[in-house]
C-alpha cells in the first residue's frame, strides 16, 4: 500500500560543509552520503559527522544496509523463502508461528486496522493481484464487479486469527494472503535508525523510498526543511514546508505506483471496502515518533481522511485539493 514522496530540500543539505567550517573550526565536518537500491525502491543515507569519523560513517552505512536486507528477508513477497511468503503459503492449513520481528510488524498492522476503521488492511493482497500490481504486464481490462466481489471474500483482517500467546497467525478462509508493503519499509527505517544511533551518529537522514527518519539537523541548522510533493503536479513541490528533527515522516499518494487499464491510471492504494484502487486529489503526510507508525498512518489518512486515532506526537498534512474530495464524498 504505498506511496512516497517527501523530499529533504537541497537548501538544507547543500552547503553543510561550508557552514561547519565556520562553526566548528577546530573540528571540520563532512557530509557522508550513500545511495543504493533496496526493497524495490531507492534508499539514501546522509550523515553529518566530523571528518575524523569518516570511518565510523562508513561502518554505520553498512549497518543500515544490513538492517534493510534483514527486514527484506522477513517481508519480501517475491521471495518464496521469506518469512512472509512462508506464512502466506501455510497459514490456512495450520497456524504459522511468527518470529518476534514479524509479530511486531503484524501487531502494528492490527492496530492500524482498528484505528483506520478497517481501511488499512494488509490482507488486501488478493485484490492487488486481481488488479495486476505484482505483474509487469498489467491487465488489459478492468476486473468485473463479480470478480471484485469474489476476491473480496478472501480479504479482511477480521478473517485472520491471531494468537497472541503463541505469536501465531491462521487464515480462516482459503486463498488469503498478506502484503506488508504499507509498513515494512517504515519498520526497516526504524531498525536502520537504531543502528545509526548505536554507532554513535545522531545527525543525519535515512530515506527509504520516501519513508524518512530525521535525526539531529546539520551543523548550524535548527531543523530539517521538508518539502512535500504536489499531488497534482508531477515532479513539483507543494507550498507546505515542514521544519522537523528527531522524528519520522511518510507520505501516501497514488502518483508513483499505478497501473494503466484502457488508458486510465489506477493507483496502488487499495480500498478494501470497495475492492477498488483509491484515488484522491491530495496526498497525506504524517510525522510521528517512529517510521513504522508514520508509514501506517499516512496510508490510513489517505484512505480515510476523517479518522481520529488519538495518538500523541503525530501530525498530518494534506497536500492538494482535499476540499474537493470532501465534497465528492
Amino acid at each position: 500500500m504505498k506511496k512516497w514522496m517527501c523530499y529533504v530540500l537541497p537548501a538544507v543539505l547543500a552547503g553543510a560543509v561550508a557552514l561547519a567550517a565556520v562553526l566548528f573550526r577546530n573540528e571540520p565536518q563532512t557530509v557522508f552520503r550513500r545511495t543504493f537500491p533496496v526493497m524495490g525502491t531507492v534508499a539514501q543515507v546522509t550523515f553529518y559527522v566530523p571528518q575524523k569519523e569518516a570511518e565510523k560513517a562508513e561502518k554505520t552505512y553498512l549497518a543500515v544496509r544490513s538492517e534493510f536486507d534483514r527486514v527484506l528477508k522477513i517481508a519480501n513477497l517475491y521471495d518464496p523463502q521469506s518469512e512472509l511468503s512462508r506464512l502466506n503459503y501455510s497459514a490456512y492449513d495450520k497456524a504459522f508461528v511468527c518470529s518476534p520481528e514479524l509479530w511486531t510488524i503484524l501487531s502494528a498492522a492490527r492496530d492500524a486496522y482498528r484505528f483506520s476503521e478497517g481501511a488499512f488492511d494488509i490482507s488486501a493482497k488478493p485484490l492487488m493481484m486481481l488488479w495486476g500490481f505484482y505483474r509487469k504486464n498489467h491487465p488489459q481490462k478492468l476486473p468485473s464487479p463479480s470478480e471484485r466481489m469474489e476476491t473480496m471474500k478472501r480479504v479482511g483482517l477480521n478473517k485472520v486469527i491471531f494468537d497472541d500467546a503463541e505469536r501465531s497467525v491462521r487464515f480462516s478462509v482459503s486463498g488469503m494472503a498478506l502484503d506488508l508493503g504499507g509498513l515494512a519499509k517504515g519498520y526497516a527505517v526504524d531498525r536502520a535508525a537504531e543502528a545509526m544511533r548505536k554507532n554513535g551518529i545522531t545527525s543525519g537522514v535515512i530515506d527509504l523510498g520516501g519513508n524518512l527518519y530525521l535525526g539531529e539537523p546539520p551543523p548550524g541548522k535548527e531543523f530539517f526543511s521538508i518539502g512535500i510533493k504536489d499531488a497534482q503536479k508531477k515532479n513539483a513541490l507543494g507550498n507546505t514546508i515542514l521544519k522537523l528533527k528527531n522524528c519520522a515522516v511518510s507520505t501516501s499518494g497514488d502518483y508513483e505506483r499505478f497501473v494503466v487499464i484502457d488508458g486510465k491510471r489506477y493507483g496502488h492504494i487499495m480500498d478494501p471496502a470497495t475492492g477498488l484502487p483509491c484515488h484522491r486529489e491530495f496526498s497525506a503526510t504524517v510525522t510521528a515518533p517512529t517510521a513504522l507508525l508514520a508509514d501506517c498512518l499516512s496510508t490510513s489518512y489517505y484512505l480515510r481522511p476523517g479518522i481520529s486515532p488519538g495518538l500523541a506526537d503525530v501530525q498530518v498534512v494534506f497536500q492538494g485539493n482535499k476540499k474537493a474530495e470532501e465534497k465528492k464524498d
